[in-house]
């Protein structure tokens, strides 16, 4: 007896359709034969699927089996086609009705015992099972939230084989997975608050525009200067995910196995903090079976890289990419993957090897040259894509001892929420583009005009302070920002003269 059975394989942070293909086969060589180019944790699908069988009570034939996934050029990886093999197991030995399975799309991996444990990739599955127009879906019990997000897909989330068994059999009942809470677009509840911060009111307004022009930020400062607190408080003031960003979102975690068993659609911006002796591929995806790294998992949210000097050059450099096309692309022998990576770069580093150049209190003890060969160790070409250069100064005793609280985080996200808005509406009918941070050269000619007074300011700037050229277009972009958090549609030379001020590290005399 021959059927077919819908399969889903991860392909980027999409899914594409896989036919199951089971034959039983009157005469030829006995056993169980896969064929359609399986990697090896598919081939090893067999031996999960005959202890599960021998554990569940169900018998596999000792006829010759051919079990197809096809299209057949399509390299199939993970353990997820275990539970559909196996159910085209049954369907084709008449032990499973093999009309129950119409309209239906399985994933799971197989314990030897029969439990189904979880796979990565559900909702990209979810998602393809409703483009074509199958209208039931059977995961794990783990995975049926995160594919219940997905509308108009029934989802069944079945603990074990046996379990599958018998409701497609008709013998158990198994209630459709619940979908989620309606997604909303509306302020989440953060642990971290501004308002717990003390001092550093400078720092904390040029975080307010990197949030609210999608601006990356580098932060130097001494140790124990509050880089760190501070970054971790970005996320409290960044607009709230709009429901196309979440399911983008959520959908790059699925396929990272990142999504908890009773997850839905992810309601807040990821923050990534990875290590300093994080490898290329951690950072940016790939491996030998591919998955998103670490500029992946932030998008539409925050990469926070501390110790910034600290990675490897080579790691660094593979930013330069996502930082100016917003995604990675990822080629291999096997394989060419593209994963989005729509993130704002947030940097800490100290400002020389001993940590306490330009400290109001302390000396540094670095020798000549020591603090430039230290920032050195950042490429001109990735510091170029670095919009916002903060000095972070050591807060005062009588500052860390005030009773009074700043700024609540909501108060700040209101006006960043406002100046989105106005940029959203700005570049709209722009396609990839809805942040300051994101205009090209030419746009930044178009829709940052400034007066007289204010080229010569700026011109007179680039002079005197000597400011590379790469700076002119990012202090455009960065006053077109400030103009936009206080209401005004010209840029005049009060955000112009603030943005010069977030230029520190392109000062020639910086660091000699």
């Amino acid at each position: 007896m021959f059927v077919r059975i819908a399969a889903g394989a991860v392909a980027g942070i999409d899914a594409v359709t896989v036919s199951v293909e089971v034959n039983v086969a009157a005469a030829g060589q006995l056993g169980l034969f896969l064929v359609g180019l399986p990697d090896n944790a598919v081939k090893e699908s067999e031996q999960r699927i005959r202890s599960a069988f021998e554990n569940t009570g169900l018998r596999m034939t000792g006829k010759k089996l051919v079990v197809n996934l096809a299209p057949a050029d399509l390299r199939k990886e993970g353990a997820g086609f275990d539970l559909p093999i196996a159910v085209g197991i049954l369907a084709a030995t008449e032990q499973v009705p093999a009309e129950a399975l119409d309209g239906t799309m399985l994933a799971g991996e197989l314990s030897l015992d029969g439990t189904l444990k979880p796979v990565r990739g559900i909702l990209p599955m979810a998602v393809k099972a409703r483009e074509e127009g199958l209208r039931r879906l059977i995961v794990p019990c783990d995975n049926a939230c995160e594919a219940a997000v997905v509308e108009g897909v029934e989802v069944i989330g079945a603990a074990s084989l046996g379990e599958t068994v018998e409701y497609l059999r008709g013998d158990r009942t198994i209630a459709p997975a619940a979908a989620p809470a309606a997604f909303a677009e509306e302020e989440g509840g953060y642990a971290e608050d501004f308002a717990d911060v003390k001092g550093q009111a400078a720092v904390k307004r040029a975080l307010e525009i990197a949030a609210a022009g999608g601006h990356n930020v580098l932060m130097i400062g001494a140790p124990g200067s509050g880089k760190t607190m501070l970054a971790c408080r970005l996320p409290s003031i960044l607009p709230p995910l709009t429901l196309d960003e979440a399911l983008e979102t959520t959908k790059i975690h699925s396929v990272a196995g990142k999504i908890g068993a009773h997850r839905g659609l992810l309601a807040e911006r990821p923050f990534r903090a990875p290590h300093h002796l994080t490898s290329q591929v951690a950072l940016i995806g790939g491996g030998q079976s591919p998955r998103p790294g670490e500029v992946s998992l932030a998008h539409n949210g925050i990469l926070f890289l501390d110790e910034l000097p600290e990675f490897g050059r080579n790691v660094l450099e593979v930013l330069r990419q996502p930082l100016e096309e917003r995604r990675i692309t990822v080629s291999r022998a096997r394989y060419s993957v593209e994963y989005p990576a729509n993130f704002t770069l947030v940097a800490a580093m100290n400002p020389c090897p001993c940590g306490y150049y330009n400290h109001p209190t302390r000396e540094c003890t670095c020798p000549p040259g020591a603090v430039h060969r230290y920032l050195g160790r950042i490429s001109g070409p990735l510091m170029d894509r670095i919009d916002l250069h903060i000095e972070v100064t050591p807060v005062s005793i009588q500052e860390m001892a005030s009773a009074e609280r700043g700024e609540p985080s909501a108060a700040i996200r209101r006006r960043v929420v406002r100046a989105r808005e106005v940029q959203r509406d700005r570049f709209r009918g722009v396609a990839g583009v809805y942040t300051n941070a994101m205009m090209t050269g030419r746009m930044v000619r178009e829709y940052c005009p400034i007066d007289a007074e204010a080229r010569t300011l700026l011109e007179r700037a680039m002079e005197r302070l000597s400011l590379s050229a790469r700076a002119y277009d990012r202090i455009l972009k960065v006053a077109r920002t400030i103009a936009d958090l206080a209401g005004d549609e010209r840029i005049g030379t009060a955000p112009i003269a603030e943005a010069i001020g977030y230029r520190s590290l392109d000062r020639e005399s910086w660091g000699r």
